[in-house]
């Protein structure tokens, strides 16, 4: 699925209780292994499927929001420990990446701004990514954008529509697309290419010069 925020289908949502619901026989994935797109009802973007459809997102988003400062709780005791230990060793290989981009994450979260995350990845799977590095307490989940089938451009003017125009923003990132994007809507690009990238990142926060 494509959609490019977590609230994008909560229109097909009619606000059925959920709690005894069960996904894995509403015959949601019998309909959307169909390649057509436009058939009415029982098949993929029907109105029946379309709702199925919201009805996923939205136990995503309340998985999201019970679980965004405790993955643990959602992985069990087994995965948790032998995730913990696999990221601990990635965190010495990486010379601390993750907890050093955390502390500038941190930082925004608590001053008058907010995270927001633009990525190429599918919403889906970016928000378990988020959830599995500990980020969900940075990035409320309103806040998550998937470029894949627009784009970052895109993505950047939908925030900005969101957010307004007078709000300053600042494009944290590695890559040429958000650079671009960035360019053509008159935002300051932090490149984020080495650990003094970082680094340099947290001390401008920390003395306030963003």
């Amino acid at each position: 699925y494509t959609e490019i925020h977590i609230d994008d289908v909560s229109s097909d949502d009619n606000g059925q209780d959920l709690s005894t619901y069960s996904f894995a026989t509403d015959g949601f994935h019998a309909a959307a292994s169909s390649a057509n797109l436009c058939l009415p009802t029982g098949v993929r973007g029907g109105v029946d499927w379309m709702r199925k459809l919201a009805f996923r997102y939205r136990r995503v988003k309340e998985l999201y929001n019970t679980y965004k400062n405790n993955i643990g709780g959602l992985l069990g005791p087994a995965k948790r420990d032998a995730w913990l230990q696999l990221r601990a060793e990635i965190e010495a290989l990486t010379d601390s990446w993750l907890t050093n981009a955390l502390k500038s994450l941190s930082i925004i979260s608590t001053s008058n701004c907010v995270n927001v995350l633009v990525t190429t990845t599918q919403l889906i799977p970016a928000l378990a990514k988020v959830l599995l590095y500990s980020l969900g307490g940075a990035f409320p989940i309103e806040n998550i954008y998937s470029a894949t089938k627009i784009g970052k451009e895109s993505c950047f003017e939908r925030i900005m529509q969101r957010f307004g125009r007078k709000v300053v923003y600042v494009v944290i990132g590695d890559g040429v697309e958000e650079e671009q994007a960035a360019k053509k809507h008159n935002m300051p690009f932090w490149r984020i290419s080495s650990h003094s990238d970082l680094l340099a990142l947290h001390q401008a926060l920390e003395l306030e010069y963003l």
